[in-house]
């Protein structure tokens, strides 16, 4: 029989999403419940978003607090947790300034809109961007513009003028970027670690490489960390692991903990010459909800250690699916660093999730036939052990 919630979804929504038929009903630590009551250890957390895990106390009451309090003020007034919100993300991301959207997607258009501001103001004529090979940057037009996945872009085309794209990690002497790099380029816009696209993690080379142009070309150096950042790979954000600073960086997932917020933030030069108030703006950005749960995020990574937790529990997971792949035939490869991590299998990515949810495990797919996991950062070794056990009866 069809759920009646699953019945009542596809008769009433503009369906555009191919979803498991499975209807979860609350969470707990790193565990999701359906309405029949199954429960589901999740390594997906909500396409890396669920950090924290559910029902985090400490959380709930800080937001249950701020809705009774304000939700919604617009940007033309200020509010209590704007300026706290701005200082916390800054100095995690170690970045200059920040303006909070309502998503990933929304905090790339913001990103570019600057990058061009940035350019236009110099006088150059410059407007291109170069984006990389199975690069992942949104669905809007102008995310997807810059979207080097022709799957994606493909169907919406024409497209936004000026979006080029490059091979990842090449930075040999004849190397795609160099290659794409016209008078007209005005940034390079790449993921530290790219998701979407196969879990494959920028070489230290490959990011010294673009910094080092862009410093020699005047042009704007983009870090997409929406779905790496904010602790995933072991550094609060992983352009800080190579030491290779943005000019801009974008943000989401995360740093909201399940509460919709995104941000781009940029660097004093950036900041002071390029957008100016009116060349931008957003209605619900930045709401003192929003930012209620980005301060009270911040707060907790650093006072529960998030991220040295990530580093001590990340080797565990390698080394449980390093065991994986030398043990099961299906299973070639394993990808990623931190607890963002993919491994390559020979068995149709998506059976092997559908076995997973019956398993009762929640595990999700990349490009390449790629199993992806992205579980909240609180795991324990006991959570990483119950997930192999259960994909090794799924991957059979």
């Amino acid at each position: 029989m069809v759920n009646k919630k699953i019945q009542e979804e596809e008769q009433q929504l503009f369906q555009l999403y191919n979803r498991f038929p499975l209807v979860l009903d609350h969470g707990e630590g790193v565990y999701l419940y359906d309405t029949d009551g199954k429960k589901y250890l999740d390594f997906a957390a909500g396409i890396a978003v669920m950090s924290l895990g559910y029902q985090n106390k400490e959380l709930e009451e800080s937001l249950t607090e701020q809705i009774k309090k304000l939700c919604h003020t617009s940007n033309l007034f200020y509010h209590e947790n704007g300026g706290a919100a701005a200082e916390a993300l800054n100095r995690v991301s170690g970045m200059d300034h920040v303006f909070f959207t309502n998503s990933g997607t929304e905090a790339i258009e913001g990103a570019l809109k600057t990058a061009r501001k940035y350019a236009a103001l110099k006088g150059n004529g410059r407007f291109e961007i170069i984006a990389m090979e199975d690069s992942f940057h949104g669905r809007s037009m102008g995310a997807l513009s810059v979207t080097g996945t022709a799957a994606y872009r493909e169907p919406f085309e024409p497209l936004i003028p000026g979006g080029r794209v490059a091979r990842f990690n090449d930075l040999s002497p004849l190397d795609s970027v160099k290659a794409n790099i016209t008078d007209k380029t005005c940034a390079i816009l790449l993921e530290p670690l790219q998701g979407e696209g196969g879990i494959h993690p920028a070489t230290q080379g490959f990011m010294e490489g673009i910094r080092a142009l862009c410093d020699e070309q005047d042009i704007l150096m983009i870090c997409d960390e929406i779905q790496c950042g904010m602790g995933r790979t072991g550094n609060m954000f992983a352009w800080q692991e190579y030491g290779v600073r943005p000019d801009i960086l974008t943000m989401a997932k995360a740093i909201g903990n399940g509460i919709p917020v995104g941000a781009f933030a940029v660097t004093e030069q950036v900041a002071a010459h390029s957008m100016k108030p009116g060349d931008h703006g957003t209605t619900y950005g930045g709401n003192p909800l929003a930012c209620m749960a980005v301060k009270k995020v911040v707060e907790i990574f650093e006072k529960d250690k998030i991220v040295e937790h990530v580093r001590e529990i990340a080797p565990y997971l390698t080394k449980r699916l390093d065991e994986l792949v030398e043990e099961t035939d299906c299973v070639t490869e394993r990808r990623g660093k931190g607890l963002i991590q993919g491994i390559v299998v020979t068995k149709p990515a998506g059976e092997v999730i559908n076995r997973a949810i019956e398993e009762g495990l929640l595990i999700i797919s990349a490009k390449g036939n790629v199993l992806r996991f992205v579980p909240p950062l609180i795991i324990e070794k006991e959570h990483i052990d119950e997930m192999i056990e259960k994909l090794k009866h799924a991957l059979l």
